[in-house]
C-alpha cells in the first residue's frame, strides 16, 4: 500500500461520497475508486459499503481510520523534520472545507505554503495549530477557542448562508420559518452544532436532530424533501449544485453569516509564518459583517 492510498481512504471516510472526495483530491472519480479497491485488496478487508445512494464505513474501516490518521501524522512529521533539516521548511496551513482560490498568489514571494491534506473539523484544526503540528489554519473559531489554544485570528472569509426548499424558487424566507439541522455526532459537527443551536435559540428557528451526517451531501437533500419547510444550508455545502427539485432562497430577519478565520499561535516568532499570515489576510475587508440585519453568534472574534 502507499501513503497516497491512505490519504484517499481518509478523504472518502470524511466525505462519505466518492465524487466530493475526488473533487477535494483533484483526481478523477474512477481513479479514486480503483485506488480504494486496491487498498482494500492489500489490506484484505472491505473499507466501505457502497450503494447507489450512499457510502458508509464498514466496521473494519471504522476501526482502521484512527490508525491511518496516526500513520499519516507520523509521515507528515517526518517530512516536516526533513524539510527543516534541508533549510527549506514551508509554512503548513490546514483547512476545513474552504480556502481562498488565490491563496498561493497571496503568499507568493513571502512564503512557500504547504496545504495539509488532513481535513478535520474547525475545533480540531485550531487545536493542531495550538499544539504546533500546523503553522496556520483556516477555520471557524470563537474567542474562547483562541484563548484556550493561545491563538491569534484574522478574518479571511465569510459565507452568507441560505435556505434550501423543495419546489419552485421562492421569495426570501425568515429565519424563524426555517429548520436547522443539528447532528448527534458532536465530534464531527461540534462547531456547526454550537453555531446552529445559538442561531435557533435567538431566532425561533426549528431544530431537527439527525444522526446520519446529513448536514451535507445527499442525506441533506433528503432531509429538505422530508421537512416540508426550508432548511438552512451549511458552509461545507456553500457552493454545491442543488438537485433540480430543490431551490435556494435567501435568508432574512436576520441574514446569517459564517466567518472563516486564519489562526496562528500568539507565541509565534518565526518571521516567515508571521509574514504569511499578514500576506494572506491583507485587504480582506469587512465582508458584510456589519451590514444591517446581519447575525453573527456571540463569541465570534469578528463581531
Amino acid at each position: 500500500m502507499e501513503l497516497r492510498q491512505l490519504r484517499y481512504f481518509v478523504a472518502v471516510a470524511e466525505e462519505l461520497h466518492f465524487g466530493r472526495a475526488a473533487t477535494r483530491l483533484l483526481i478523477a472519480g474512477p481513479s479514486l475508486s480503483q485506488q480504494i479497491k486496491g487498498l482494500e485488496r492489500d489490506l484484505g478487508v472491505p473499507l466501505f459499503i457502497r450503494d447507489r445512494r450512499s457510502v458508509s464505513l464498514t466496521p473494519a474501516g471504522t476501526a482502521l481510520l484512527p490508525h491511518v490518521h496516526a500513520l499519516l501524522e507520523r509521515a507528515e512529521d517526518l517530512r516536516h523534520r526533513a524539510e527543516r533539516l534541508s533549510g527549506s521548511e514551508p509554512v503548513r496551513i490546514g483547512y476545513v472545507s474552504w480556502l481562498p482560490t488565490d491563496l498561493a498568489a497571496r503568499a507568493a514571494g513571502v512564503a512557500q505554503l504547504y496545504v495539509d491534506p488532513w481535513v478535520v473539523p474547525s475545533h480540531a484544526q485550531a487545536a493542531r495549530v495550538g499544539e504546533g503540528s500546523l503553522d496556520l489554519a483556516v477555520c471557524w473559531v470563537r474567542s474562547s477557542d483562541l484563548d484556550e489554544h493561545g491563538l491569534h485570528a484574522r478574518l479571511l472569509g465569510a459565507d452568507r448562508l441560505y435556505a434550501v426548499s423543495a419546489g419552485p424558487a421562492g421569495a426570501p424566507v425568515r429565519m424563524r420559518d426555517i429548520t436547522v439541522l443539528v447532528d448527534d455526532d458532536s465530534a464531527s459537527w461540534a462547531s456547526w452544532n454550537l453555531f446552529a443551536g445559538q442561531l435557533a435559540r435567538e431566532t425561533g428557528a426549528r431544530v431537527q436532530r439527525i444522526g446520519d451526517g446529513g448536514i451535507t451531501g445527499a442525506a441533506f437533500f433528503d432531509h429538505v424533501r422530508a421537512a416540508g419547510r426550508p432548511v438552512l444550508n451549511s458552509p461545507k455545502d456553500q457552493g454545491v449544485t442543488l438537485p433540480p427539485d430543490l431551490t435556494q432562497r435567501p435568508v432574512v430577519d436576520p441574514s446569517v453569516l459564517w466567518t472563516w478565520s486564519l489562526v496562528w499561535r500568539r507565541d509565534e516568532i518565526r518571521p516567515v509564518v508571521l509574514a504569511a499570515a499578514e500576506a494572506i489576510t491583507r485587504d480582506v475587508g469587512e465582508l458584510g459583517l456589519h451590514d444591517p440585519g446581519t447575525w453573527l453568534p456571540d463569541g465570534d472574534p469578528h463581531k
